[in-house]
């Protein structure tokens, strides 16, 4: 794909992931619809490309907020990007998760993009080229202890970008599933940041992903694994689980003693 003629609708477009993306695409010459629920951090971008970028106020878990994204992206002429790059997370051990912590997760990471992906299709079938980015986890390939519910997301979210990419294998809508690494963004709390801090993980930098994010897109990519040796392990877990299992049961009561109950849900607006 073309970035400098990308018109996008871009979700999470103020969190640490999205606003790296947002601010790579206006750079490249995109149009850029960036959804978020707030404005605050997306205001350097929009000062500093009002030509390329547009803010679009929505909660995608809301069907009036997914409709009001798709009468934004009909008042541009349409779209050939659609990247969901919303998402919240919790670490915790499962049984000290509230069922709202469980219920939005699932809401944000995987009933969101699926609804909201339905509901653009028309418009990205309409385009000469297009393609929808579905951004995952290393964890929707690996199930972590202490991030049950979220893996469950986004083994969901895995098998969502999978499914749809055969489905549209006989249209010219492409699909592109983005597992990143641990990244450094608000969405890691403190239990998170140092349990990634006592297995010395290595800890990506928003700009990082977003520059190979941008690159996968122009180079019409399925896939996008990021790390090493995430990868290596994403691959291990598929043929040897049993080795997985023993290594990260090591690891337990460090999880065990970091994990916390979490208060509020901290997402990529």
């Amino acid at each position: 794909m073309q970035l400098h003629e990308a018109r996008v609708v871009l979700t999470g477009a103020s969190g640490g992931i999205g606003i790296a993306i947002t601010g790579a695409l206006c750079a490249a010459g995109a149009q850029v619809l960036a959804v978020a629920r707030h404005q605050e951090s997306l205001r350097p971008l929009l000062d500093l490309y009002p030509q390329n970028l547009c803010w679009v106020a929505a909660d995608l878990t809301f069907l009036g907020d997914r409709r009001k994204v798709l009468a934004a992206a009909e008042a541009i002429g349409g779209i050939n990007l659609l990247i969901n790059a919303a998402g919240v997370n919790h670490f915790a051990m499962l049984e000290q998760l509230d069922d709202s912590d469980i219920n939005a997760m699932l809401a944000v990471n995987i009933s969101a993009p699926i609804c909201l992906t339905k509901l653009l299709l028309p418009l990205l079938k309409q385009a000469d080229s297009a393609m929808v980015v579905n951004v995952g986890s290393t964890y929707g390939s690996i199930g972590y202890p202490g991030y049950a519910s979220y893996c469950a997301t986004k083994f969901a979210l895995r098998g969502f970008s999978e499914a749809l990419r055969r489905e549209l294998a006989d249209t010219r809508v492409g699909v592109l599933y983005v597992a990143p690494r641990a990244t450094r963004t608000t969405m890691n709390s403190p239990a998170a940041q140092a349990l990634n801090d006592a297995l010395k993980s290595s800890v990506d930098d928003p700009q990082a992903v977003a520059a190979a994010v941008i690159h996968a897109i122009a180079g019409d990519r399925r896939d996008l694994y990021l790390g090493w040796p995430e990868r290596f392990f994403v691959r291990l877990n598929s043929l040897l689980p049993n080795l997985v299992d023993r290594g990260l049961r090591k690891q337990l009561p460090l999880i065990r003693r970091l994990s916390e109950k979490p208060e509020n849900e901290t997402p990529k607006p």
